[in-house]
């Protein structure tokens, strides 16, 4: 059938029930129960008011240039999940209030997300008691969720993800930011239905998860690749910023052949990460700072899984416990082009699901931590007390090393503690 435009709730009911298949809102229409799109219809312009759940997409959908409102705490943009193939479902430039969650799960096999230009402007979903689980702490959903949670390695998922926002400077999304999975066991490991996406490109994600301080077995993170995702190249051209607590910015548990972030990334919270990893990364590239603040906050984790290569901008942490960078297991070179700066002492932090004590170590190599070669081309310092700067502890080792100067002004500090191995020519 032809294009209808429409104007009024009842007007809507009545194009969809007609069986319309592009449907085009003029200015805003509220006092409408949740719609469901049929199979093929495109929805766009105008803005849709909800109070309840938002738009549910069924089968080669389209949603185009709308705004889809709701209270903070529903679904804004949800799918059918009855149907055994949903086709292609487009979203583009789309700004709603309320989480975009898009599944595959009950009878739904096959689906491909393609998105270009989504803003998420608030959200909350804290209340969401599906959250996936691993290395020791539970995962709260994000703000723009894909989730593949079918257990059948043979479904389908795929997505191609450009110009992802999240958040307002008022209206940080409380949750996780952009969040991506497939089925997964309680370890964290895909062991089911995968979700692959060629792309995920974010804008600006702002992101406070509301996680009450100290917690030990929750987490967020504003761009989330998590264990049951593939992602070939992620690129952050939006600043990505995250102030609560246990709230990580960039937080890879999947695999991604590549990772380039161009604007800042940003923790304020306690426990806030500005990268962790422990998935399959490829080449890391973080061309802008990485800066946190609050207790235990630390600049770059390699706790499990691998890291072919990283490259920093530089990395800065303010406050006790908090390290600059931390690796626990073989990555590649490590270069980091300006300084690696701590201000912080002794405090505690969340590791793997527990909270402990930290000394906020600007560079430490952990055992098992074997970095192929470490470069910094500005300076490395910590500012606290009774701290040790540079630490390669026994069963660590640094193939080549080639820093600034290596300074620590804190009280009773030390620049170096050399445990493990390290090139008796390397550079400081």
């Amino acid at each position: 059938m032809s294009a209808i435009t429409v104007s009024s709730a009842d007007e809507l009911a009545k194009a969809i029930a007609d069986g319309f298949m592009d449907i085009r809102v003029e200015g805003t229409i509220t006092g409408s129960p949740s719609i469901t799109l049929p199979e093929g219809a495109t929805l766009s312009g105008g803005t849709l008011e909800f109070t309840g759940k938002g738009v549910r997409l069924t089968r080669n959908n389209t949603l185009n240039d709308i705004t889809i409102t709701t209270v903070d705490y529903e679904v804004a943009v949800y799918n059918d999940t009855s149907l055994a193939n949903a086709g292609t479902l487009v979203l583009r430039n789309v700004t709603t209030v309320g989480q975009v969650y898009l599944v595959a799960d009950d009878n739904l096999r096959m689906i491909r997300v393609e998105a270009d230009q989504v803003h998420v402007k608030a959200a909350d979903v804290r209340g969401r008691s599906r959250q996936p689980h691993g290395f020791g702490v539970d995962v709260l959903q994000g703000g723009f969720t894909l989730w593949n949670l079918q257990p059948d390695a043979d479904t389908e998922f795929t997505a191609t993800l450009k110009g992802i926002s999240i958040g307002t400077p008022l209206t940080p999304v409380r949750g996780s930011g952009v969040f991506l999975d497939g089925y997964t066991d309680r370890e964290g490991k895909l062991t089911g239905g995968s979700l692959r996406a060629d792309l995920l490109e974010t804008d600006t994600v702002i992101t406070d998860g509301g996680i009450v301080q100290g917690t030990g077995d929750k987490i967020t993170g504003a761009v989330f690749v998590l264990g049951g995702a593939v992602v070939d190249r992620v690129e952050n051209t939006g600043a990505t910023t995250t102030h609560g607590a246990n709230d990580m910015a960039l937080d890879l548990w999947g695999k991604t052949a590549e990772w380039v972030a161009h604007a800042p990334v940003t923790t304020t919270g306690a426990s806030g990460i500005g990268f962790v990893n422990f998935g399959e990364m490829g080449r890391l590239e973080i061309n802008a700072p990485i800066a946190t603040t609050g207790l235990g906050a630390r600049g770059f984790n390699v706790y499990d899984g691998s890291v072919e290569s990283a490259t920093f901008d530089s990395i800065t942490t303010h406050g006790d416990g908090a390290i600059g960078i931390q690796v626990s297991k073989p990555t590649g070179p490590i270069e980091v082009r300006g300084d690696v700066r701590t201000t912080g002492g002794e405090g505690m932090s969340l590791v793997k699901g527990v909270q402990m004590k930290l000394k906020a170590t600007a560079v430490s190599i952990k055992p098992g931590g074997e970095v192929t070669s470490l470069k910094v081309g500005g300076i490395v310092t910590t500012g606290g007390a009774d701290l040790v700067t540079l630490e390669v502890l026994e069963g660590g080792s640094i193939g080549e090393l080639s820093l600034g100067d290596v300074t620590a002004t804190g009280s009773g500090s030390i620049a170096t503690r050399i445990e493990g191995d390290v090139p008796e020519n390397g550079s400081k």
